[in-house]
């Protein structure tokens, strides 16, 4: 009950303007979509498994 006394004793809540969304300028967020990453160049393992499965299915559509 507290925090309701020192709410309306403080002055009340301060509202802030909302942060704007940043600008997406053509930029990859995620290393999943990023060349090498899709392709498994850049050495990881588990990329590289990722890729062949990729490739694939990417095969699979054009027989």
């Amino acid at each position: 009950m507290s925090d309701i006394d020192d709410i309306i004793a403080g002055g009340g809540i301060v509202f802030r303007k909302a942060k704007e969304p940043a600008s997406n300028n053509g930029k990859v967020k995620t290393k999943a979509k990023k060349k090498k990453y899709i392709t498994g160049a850049h050495g990881s393992g588990s990329a590289r498994q990722k890729a062949k499965y990729r490739e694939a299915r990417a095969n699979r559509k054009h027989k």
